[in-house]
C-alpha cells in the first residue's frame, strides 16, 4: 500500500496502526495538501457487501460529528476492492499506550481525560451516534493533553461480529464491554458510560477491572462479577472518585450515570474534593 494513490488524491505515506477490521496508514491529501489518516478495510471484510453497506452508513453518520473532542471524518471511498475512511490526522499517543507508560496516573490528569471523553461522548449522544467500542486504545492524547476520540459509529458496522470471535479486535474490545453488549442485548447511551468506567479504573490502576484466557471468560465476568475495589488496589484511594466509577461500573444501565454530562459534572465536583487535591499535590 505504501507509495499507492486512492481516490487520485491520497498518497499513502507509512503503515501507523490497525485492529481486527483495519489497518491505518498516514497519508498526504494532494488536493488540500494535508496529512491524514486513511483507515482500509481488510479484504476478508472488503468482501462481505452487507458489512460493506453498513460500514459506509456508520462513517457517513459520525462524520455528521464536529467536535475538538472527536476525531473527524472527511472522506469514504472506495478503490479497486479497497473500502476506506479519510479521518483528521492526530499526533500523539493512544491512552492505552500512556497507561502502559504510567499507570498508576495522576489523578487530576486522568480526571481531565475523563472530562473531554465526556464532551466527546455527550455530543455524539446528542446526535443520536453510541459509540459501542470506547476503550482506551481509541482515545488519542496529542502533546498539548487535547483527548481526541476516534472511531465513533464505526463499531455499529461490527455488530455481526460475535464476542466468540478470537479476533484480537473482538478480544481486546471486550474487556470494556458493558454487560448489556456482553449479553448481546441492546445498548444506548449507558453502554458507553460502563465502557468509560472501564478506562477510568485502568488509568488509576494499571489493570483492567476483569481479565480473561477468552472472550467469553471475560464477557462472563462482566455480566456477573464485581471488579476489585479501587481502594483495595491503592491504598488510600479517596473514596469519593472510588464511588464514581463503581457507579459507572453498575451492572444495571439505570444505576449508571444516565448522561455523559452528568458524569462529568462529577468529575468536576470530585477533582475539589480535599481527599483527592491532597492526593494530586502528592503524587
Amino acid at each position: 500500500m505504501i507509495g499507492k494513490t486512492l481516490g487520485n488524491r491520497y498518497s499513502i505515506l507509512e503503515e501507523i496502526g490497525g485492529g481486527g477490521m483495519a489497518v491505518v496508514y498516514k497519508a498526504r491529501c494532494n488536493l488540500l495538501n494535508r496529512i491524514v489518516a486513511i483507515k482500509v478495510l481488510r479484504p476478508e471484510f472488503s468482501n462481505d457487501e452487507e458489512f460493506v453497506r453498513r460500514f459506509r452508513r456508520e462513517a457517513q453518520a459520525a462524520a455528521s460529528l464536529s467536535h475538538p473532542n472527536i476525531v473527524g471524518i472527511y472522506d469514504v471511498g472506495e478503490e479497486d476492492h479497497l473500502h476506506y475512511i479519510v479521518m483528521e490526522y492526530v499526533e500523539g499517543k493512544t491512552l492505552k499506550e500512556l497507561i502502559r507508560e504510567k499507570a498508576p496516573m495522576n489523578l487530576l490528569e486522568v480526571i481531565e481525560i475523563g472530562k473531554q471523553i465526556c464532551d466527546a461522548l455527550e455530543c455524539a449522544h446528542r446526535n443520536k451516534i453510541i459509540h459501542r467500542d470506547i476503550k482506551s486504545h481509541n482515545i488519542i492524547i496529542n502533546s498539548e493533553g487535547r483527548v481526541k476520540v476516534t472511531d465513533f459509529g464505526i463499531a455499529r458496522a461490527a455488530t455481526g461480529a460475535t464476542i466468540t470471535n478470537t479476533g484480537n479486535n473482538i478480544f481486546g474490545s471486550v474487556h470494556y464491554f458493558s454487560p448489556e453488549q456482553a449479553k448481546g442485548e441492546t445498548v444506548d447511551e449507558r453502554s458507553d458510560i460502563y465502557s468509560l468506567g472501564v478506562i477510568l479504573y485502568e488509568a488509576f490502576t494499571g489493570k483492567l477491572p476483569f481479565e480473561g484466557q477468552t472472550p467469553v471468560a471475560v464477557a462472563l465476568k462482566q455480566i456477573q462479577e464485581r471488579p476489585r475495589n479501587i481502594s483495595e488496589i491503592i491504598p488510600g484511594f479517596p473514596p469519593a472518585l472510588e464511588l464514581i466509577i463503581q457507579k459507572c461500573l453498575s451492572k444495571d444501565p439505570e444505576n449508571r450515570f444516565q448522561s455523559a454530562a452528568q458524569l462529568k459534572e462529577e468529575l468536576t465536583q470530585v477533582a475539589e474534593d480535599p481527599a483527592v487535591k491532597y492526593l494530586i499535590i502528592n503524587n
